[in-house]
């Protein structure tokens, strides 16, 4: 069975209604960055790094207080939301109220899962993802202890803790399927299927395999992977001979010339799907525009976030937020977009005759 499609859409009817009727429903799926605090450095971090456009506007000590993460917990269940994704701002295994507000999610049938680089799933942290999460996916770019430190800027021996702790989660044989996203880059391209081997022999269930991203254009980037991506394909090729059926390889690399960065919507159909709530108690309209003055929906400091999603005020910035002219950039969701895109631009006459 695929767990990533950009037809999921299909399963939220009320979602696409609600776009064709410019109304406003509950998200499927909330990111929430719970702290921008993170213990890495990585290299390409876009929050991190000026020449990306995420970051512009993120204080690095922004932290979501306690009583609001409980607060946003309550209004996401009491809405009917399916999914939250903790990811960073910072590292979202730092924040120290994290197995609780997981407990709450799930046990108000809320599912939950994060992105993280994996430094802290130990513990009660880890007990807690075993016991709640539905999937928790490591992101690394290093494939030996030197190269990972110095991707990340962390101490030399991080990149065995990281398989130690993977390796220990892997045997917990929970229902959390264990993940990892591989970012390939002119410094570690040669070691894919190294890494790839690696990762399956400690019991990981699939690894992503994306390209970094380096520039806010497409040409940055193509430029960037040109000299290097005939390599990385054949390497590839080669992880793709580890599938079986524990064991997957997600070929995300490919998008990357699939990315466009103009786009020809003028609606941006996501932010019915997936919205982002940041470290500062602000809204934004995806992982994409996070921290960023273009992407800014509103602040939640002092109201809830049930109240502000669904005003009037946000009703009106979801149907005039337009693509075409404020997202000049990467976009995770372009390809999900174009489709939902093109089935709400369907003459409904003819829907009949599929």
């Amino acid at each position: 069975m695929k767990r990533y499609s950009s037809f999921k859409f299909l399963g939220y009817p009320e979602n696409l209604s609600a776009l064709k009727n410019k109304e406003v429903v509950a998200p499927v799926h909330i990111r929430i960055k719970p702290t921008n605090i993170c213990n890495h450095d990585c290299w390409y971090c876009a929050y991190h790094v000026s020449s990306l456009q995420l970051g512009s506007e993120m204080e690095y000590r922004d932290t979501i207080p306690k009583e609001k993460m409980e607060e946003i917990a309550d209004d996401l269940i009491s809405m009917g939301v399916k999914a939250v994704t903790f990811s960073g701002g910072g590292e979202p295994l730092l924040y120290k109220h994290l197995p609780g507000i997981m407990k709450k999610l799930s046990n108000g049938g809320v599912q939950v899962a994060s992105l993280t680089n994996g430094s802290n799933l130990k513990g009660k942290v880890a007990d807690a993802f075993a016991k709640y999460a539905s999937w928790v996916r490591i992101s690394l770019d290093g494939y030996d202890n030197k190269s990972y430190s110095k991707a990340r800027g962390v101490n030399i021996d991080e990149f065995s803790k990281l398989i130690s702790n993977m390796e220990s989660f892997a045997k917990r044989k929970s229902k959390c399927v264990l993940g990892a996203v591989y970012i390939i880059d002119k410094h570690n391209y040669k070691h894919i299927f190294q890494i790839c081997k690696q990762l399956k022999d400690i019991g990981v269930d699939h690894v992503k395999l994306s390209g970094v991203i380096v520039g806010n254009t497409e040409e940055e980037g193509n430029f960037y992977h040109l000299e290097i991506k005939k390599e990385i394909q054949n390497q590839i090729v080669d992880a793709k001979d580890l599938e079986d059926k524990n064991f997957s390889i997600i070929d995300a690399y490919h998008d990357l010339d699939l990315r466009m960065w103009d786009k020809s919507y003028t609606n941006c159909p996501n932010l019915l799907y997936c919205p982002v709530i940041g470290a500062d108690s602000k809204v934004y309209t995806c992982h994409d525009k996070a921290y960023t003055g273009d992407g800014l929906m509103g602040s939640i400091e002092n109201i809830s976030f049930k109240s502000f999603w669904l005003s009037e005020n946000n009703r009106k910035f979801i149907y005039s937020f337009n693509p075409s002219k404020m997202c000049k950039h990467h976009c995770v969701c372009h390809s999900k977009n174009i489709v939902i895109d093109d089935f709400l631009s369907i003459d409904e006459e003819h829907l009949p005759f599929i």
